[in-house]
């Protein structure tokens, strides 16, 4: 990790999102709740309980996608807010892979059927450029799909 990151300001979030949303084609209906979105970007920065860069990035993904801060588009911001947080701090070489896997998913995320530290294992093992090589990583993969399926059936 670098010594010194670059971390997100509301101001960046904003754009980020709006333009997440012009992309997408929906209108931008911001933030929905400020105080969820202010205790993220300043958690991430509190190393003692985010020390790493994938504890800060796990934890950026996790919490947009799941906290609601936005009216609409929070999957999507979760996506492009963590893919600007690599970028600014030197991991652009894994953005192409990294949007491709969280877009299948952060649905798990979201369902809960994904936990904090298959989520970190996932992000880890971009960082490190093994992604896709540990068995038993694709197996906890695996099961996550289930744990989905099992979820989105108790809704019907």
């Amino acid at each position: 990790m670098k010594d010194c990151l670059w971390y997100l300001d509301e101001k960046a979030v904003h754009e980020i999102y709006n333009n997440t949303m012009k992309i997408s084609d929906n209108t931008y209906n911001g933030v929905i709740n400020p105080g969820s979105l202010q205790s993220v970007l300043e958690h991430i920065q509190n190393d003692l309980y985010y020390p790493e860069f994938e504890d800060k990035l796990t934890h950026l993904f996790l919490s947009i996608a799941k906290f609601h801060c936005f009216q609409d588009g929070n999957k999507r911001s979760a996506i492009a807010l963590s893919t600007a947080f690599l970028i600014f701090n030197g991991y652009s070489g894994i953005v192409a892979e990294f949007v491709i896997e969280m877009e299948r998913f952060v649905v798990l995320v979201a369902s809960n059927a994904m936990s904090v530290d298959l989520c970190k294992k996932i992000i880890v093992s971009m960082l490190n450029g093994d992604y896709g090589s540990d068995e038993s990583l694709k197996l906890e993969i695996l099961k996550a799909y289930k744990q989905h399926e099992k979820i989105m059936k108790s809704y019907e």
